[in-house]
């Protein structure tokens, strides 16, 4: 496990085909008191009562059986103690390397629910006081603004949650999960209405011997210095993301084969003459594809993929479009 991954404010547990645990963070092992070792190549079950168990096998194993990722599925983990801890759950199915792996990604809610139920008693507190008629003005209008702090600070805790399940940690883009999900609208944007978009994806050169040479904490502030120079240059309709590792993808709204090729070669070139603190120089390799009739979510990305592969093999530093390759 990445270093950066477990200490990250979210539970993280890795499983494999058979649902046995392979994975797990520093932060879910503290919320639920268990040790690493208790845990490991134990089934995904063991974290859950015998109703919670219920609530696993009717929703969690058929989303992922039909869909491959589950999102927001709310909870109960329970905890060496006994104790349960009220959770939203997401998670995906990867293919690493031909391993299957299923990545959850564990949301603590009980402050928010601590939350809610403070609002629901503030208000019947408030329903009281109209009945008996006995609550003075000022006091009416203390409850008033008790109810709006607490739905203020609920709308607050709800955008945190959305901002930290779409935001890659390190470098503050956007991450895979919200690339897949505005890939996805771009697609029915194609479908009902005509509307062009190509996909980039982004590889850095020889990152491993960044990592190597001069260590991963360098690293890090390659990809995160990356990460601002896409997000510098993209437009108001286009998404950048990490994808992961060194991968990043940059989906372009309403751009054509032309003027893809055009912004994917842009892009090297202001990578190429960037000044990076410490390694001094950097290359990006670039696949570019447009959207076509008889794409899928699917095809478009090995597309894009394929064309990565092949702007490698021919000496990295530069854009190949898969559109060309044909």
């Amino acid at each position: 496990m990445e270093q950066r991954l477990a200490n990250i404010p979210c539970g993280y547990i890795a499983v494999n085909e058979q649902y046995r645990i392979v994975e797990v963070n520093e932060t879910f092992l503290q919320w639920t008191d268990y040790s690493k070792q208790a845990l490991m190549n134990q089934h995904i079950e063991k974290l859950f009562t015998s109703s919670n168990k219920l609530i696993f096998h009717s929703y969690f194993y058929p989303n992922m059986l039909h869909y491959k990722h589950v999102d927001e599925l709310f909870i109960h983990v329970r905890g060496e103690n006994g104790e349960t801890i009220p959770c939203l759950v997401n998670a995906i199915e990867q293919d690493i390397e031909g391993t299957t792996y299923i990545d959850m990604v564990f949301m603590p809610m009980k402050k928010r629910i601590d939350y809610e139920r403070e609002v629901r008693q503030t208000k019947l507190l408030l329903e009281q006081a109209y009945a008996k008629k006995e609550v003075a003005y000022e006091q009416l209008q203390h409850i008033y603004e008790k109810i709006e702090l607490k739905q203020a600070q609920l709308v607050e805790m709800n955008k945190q949650l959305v901002e930290i399940s779409n935001t890659d940690n390190l470098t503050g883009i956007a991450n895979r999960r919200y690339f897949q999900g505005q890939l996805t609208r771009h697609v029915e944007s194609f479908r009902n209405q005509g509307q062009a978009f190509s996909l980039l994806i982004i590889d850095i050169d020889y990152f491993k011997h960044v990592n190597d040479t001069y260590g991963h904490p360098v690293g890090d502030l390659v990809l995160a210095q990356l990460g601002l120079i896409l997000k510098t240059l993209a437009r108001e309709q286009d998404t950048v993301a990490r994808f992961g590792g060194e991968e990043f993808v940059l989906l372009l709204g309403e751009t054509d084969e032309m003027d893809a090729i055009e912004i994917a070669q842009q892009l090297n070139k202001t990578v190429e003459e960037t000044i990076w603190p410490t390694i001094g120089r950097l290359t990006v390799s670039i696949g570019c594809t447009t959207f076509k009739a008889d794409d899928t979510e699917g095809s478009v990305f090995e597309h894009a993929d394929e064309a990565l592969y092949e702007s490698k093999r021919n000496g990295r530093n530069r854009t190949t479009q898969y559109e060309a390759m044909r």
